[in-house]
């Protein structure tokens, strides 16, 4: 650090130092240059100068090295005498080694805390990006969201995205009707593309606790800038992950950062290796996504320093809201890299001292092209310097040093333990567990209905069965009852029976009358005798007997 600002480097002897001013720091920056050239050294000084004035920073760690911000140099390391003649070449009197207050992150949560974010907060935009979506199927995402936000379904994690993106598949002519073609080929698409992220580790990245911005911008008790450090050596392998997670980090500072204008000093600097990550295939969409928040973010007080191999990489929209400019060697072996060194000089402001596109191909390792904002705002000339020592550790950290600097760091555990509460996918579960509860109590209720009527059916069948046998059998006897008459009106005028019949009646006349006589007799003396009472008598047993 000077009074001035940020000491990136001077030329031999201590001539012509180079200051980045911090007042214009957040006019961002580029740093370029082909690799083994010294780049990474150089984004290690600057940080070092940031977080030396209370600047935080966020940089990705592609390859592991700028992790050795956390430890100082060591005299006993191989580029000590190296670095010690750099500094007194260009007049570091006062250079010695020092760490830097680290804090570590990686979105798989194996070497430093994990990043999390939801998928509600990455957004439609972004996640179309992240799954390579066409705009189809981009839609249908969007469509999702939508309806997601406006049924009140969280979309916390991928599981989440996946059943908001089921529900839509099984109402899709419902929501056709109202947002446009729904089809279940392009959420099945959206689908595929999910198990493909899921296959890149993205399960890690959307979840909770979702990372909070406000912990990326603190200072230690001495009042130095916490920097940042994502592990990004396994991210690399999946580049798309990459990048949308830098550019999602970008947005959410731009939302959740107030409007500041020009502050004394920036509120945090974000370093952005392997740039060309970002532009990549990328859609006009999102290219104009990026623009825009790296020409407004400046107000938030944010500066964005791309790393890049190669400045042709940035498009051109971009490029020039970079105000503060590092070149390192670049190498014209080919027709693409001759173009990159011509693009290069014109992006410097003149010097009548230095020839830009020979220069270029010229710099040694720890030497390059420097033009920075001055502090009226304007470019500095170019100038060929020598970029100074880092104080911290050129290289890697042993697993040993970064647990016990992840153990110890002022964050803590609090986003070591992820949560995972009532979200989309739990209510969806919930919702279709009711309506399965549902139709099969409604179903229940129908086969219970159906067999009470078939049963009832059956009561009233048989009801009717047995009155129709009860009168048949009723008939059945009315007509015996008939036949049985008939057979006996006829058995009692047959001739034989008529016979019979007057036999009897003369037998019970004659006995009667014998009767008749025997108690008359009995009674009044003899047979005729009695008078009018003796033929009464007579004339009573002779009826009785005659009756028989």
């Amino acid at each position: 650090m000077t009074e001035a600002g940020i000491f990136i480097g001077a030329e031999a002897g201590g001539a012509a130092p180079q200051v980045l001013n911090l007042k214009r720091a957040n006019r961002h920056g580029l740093i370029a240059g082909a690799t083994g050239t010294g780049k990474t050294v150089t984004v290690q000084g600057i940080i070092e100068g940031f977080s030396g004035a209370g600047v935080p920073c966020f940089v990705a760690d592609v390859k592991g090295d700028l992790a050795g911000l956390a430890m100082a140099g060591s005299p006993a390391s191989r580029a000590h005498e190296t670095f010690a003649a750099r500094a007194a070449e260009i007049g570091m009197t006062d250079w010695s080694y020092a760490a830097t207050p680290v804090q570590f992150w990686d979105l798989f949560g194996q070497q430093g805390h994990p990043i999390r974010t939801t998928v509600s907060e990455m957004g439609p935009l972004l996640l179309a990006r992240l799954l390579d979506l066409n705009e189809v199927q981009e839609g249908v995402l969007t469509i999702a969201f939508h309806v997601a936000d406006r049924e009140g379904l969280l979309l916390l994690d991928l599981d989440d995205l996946q059943a908001m993106l089921a529900e839509c598949a099984n109402r899709a002519d419902e929501l056709t009707r109202q947002f446009g073609n729904v089809s279940k080929a392009s959420v099945g698409a959206i689908q595929r593309a999910l198990l493909q992220l899921r296959g890149q580790g993205a399960d890690h990245f959307f979840g909770e606790p979702a990372l909070a911005t406000a912990d990326l911008l603190g200072t230690d008790d001495t009042g130095r800038g916490l920097v940042n450090v994502l592990a990004a050596d396994k991210l690399m392998a999946a580049p798309k992950l990459y990048s949308t997670f830098l550019l999602w980090l970008l947005s959410e500072l731009f939302e959740s950062l107030p409007e500041v204008g020009d502050p004394d000093k920036p509120v945090l600097c974000f370093f952005f290796d392997e740039a060309h990550l970002l532009f990549d295939n990328a859609p006009r969409a999102l290219l104009e996504k990026i623009e825009q928040v790296v020409r407004l973010i400046r107000s938030k007080g944010v500066g964005v320093y791309f790393i890049t191999q190669n400045p042709i990489d940035v498009p051109d929209a971009v490029a020039a809201q970079l105000g503060n400019r590092v070149q390192h060697a670049l190498r014209a072996f080919t027709p693409r890299d001759q173009a990159a060194v011509r693009s290069a000089a014109t992006t410097f402001r003149a010097n009548p001292g230095v020839d830009v596109e020979t220069a270029i191909t010229e710099l040694k390792v720890g030497e390059a092209l420097v033009s920075l904002l001055q502090p009226d705002g304007a470019p500095s000339p170019v100038a060929r310097v020598l970029v100074k020592p880092p104080a911290s550790r050129v290289g890697p950290v042993t697993p040993q040093e970064r647990a016990t600097l992840i153990a110890t760091d002022a964050i803590g555990d609090k986003y070591d333990t992820a949560v995972d509460r009532a979200s989309a996918e739990e209510l969806l579960a919930a919702k279709s567990h009711e309506a399965a509860a549902a139709a099969a109590e409604a179903q229940a209720k129908e086969a219970a209905d159906k067999q009470a009527a078939a049963q009832a059916k059956a009561d009233a069948r048989a009801a009717k069965d047995a009155e129709r046998e009860r009168l048949a059998a009723q008939r059945e006897a009315d007509r015996q009852a008939r036949l049985d008459r008939q057979a006996a009106r006829e058995a009692a005028n047959s001739p034989w029976n008529r016979a019979v019949q007057s036999a009897t009646r003369s037998a019970s006349s004659a006995a009667g009358r014998a009767v008749a006589n025997e108690v008359t007799k009995a009674v009044f003396g003899s047979a005729r005798g009695g008078g009018v009472v003796g033929g009464l008598v007579r004339g009573v047993l002779g009826g009785l007997f005659k009756g028989r």
